[in-house]
């Protein structure tokens, strides 16, 4: 959205390693981060783990930049997935920079910020969505009747590739399909699960 042409004599340089936390959200920030080079996973952290990744930053680009220019707090949290050079930029010297332009240029500024922001809030809210939810939901769509007329799932893929269909982290995948068979809305283990309580799994899944 932004040139580097915001950059600023004083915008100090960093360079962060795999796993840094850059951003954090609900936070906001003393200074607005200009990424040179690298991978950054954007999207919902639950302790340490991403739980939910909505996208990813690579850089050069500046990163969430919408927020200091709406000044508000950050809507996903970022973390480095690469090594990553970054430069710093103060938020009052970035802000003042974007006063410095023409007004109309300030207004188309400030509503495709807008724009992105109430975008980037929704795609959160639906990442937010009850992990369980959604994996009950795929379980279901997935679903096939067996030769003895029970439903059954035929995990055909990785459990990696299906946790990033889901928005969640592998290991949250897991944690749910064991809280599922804990629950007796399935059972079995390796490739194939088969749906003890499909109507359960409805109402875990809200539909």
């Amino acid at each position: 959205m932004l040139s580097a042409q915001f950059l600023t004599p004083s915008a100090e340089r960093q360079v962060a390693a795999v796993g840094d936390v850059l951003l954090q959200r609900g936070c906001s920030s003393a200074w607005v981060c200009y990424v040179e080079s690298g991978r950054i996973a954007l999207g919902l952290m639950d302790g340490d783990v991403m739980e939910h990744q909505l996208g990813v930053a690579e850089g050069p680009c500046w990163l969430e930049s919408t927020s200091a220019v709406l000044n508000l707090p950050h809507v996903v949290d970022a973390v480095a997935q690469t090594e990553v050079k970054l430069r710093h930029v103060p938020v009052a010297e970035f802000r003042m920079a974007i006063t410095n332009l023409p007004a109309p240029a300030q207004a188309v500024l400030h509503d495709v910020a807008l724009a992105h922001r109430r975008q980037t809030e929704f795609a959160a809210s639906r990442l937010a969505k009850d992990a369980e939810a959604r994996c009950a939901e795929w379980l279901l769509s997935h679903a096939q009747a067996s030769s003895l007329g029970a439903m059954e799932v035929q995990l055909q893929q990785r459990k990696r590739s299906i946790a990033a269909q889901l928005g969640i982290a592998p290991e949250t995948l897991s944690r749910v399909l064991r809280q599922l068979r804990e629950r007796s809305l399935i059972s079995g283990s390796g490739r194939t699960l088969s749906l003890v309580d499909p109507g359960g799994l409805r109402t875990v899944a809200g539909i």
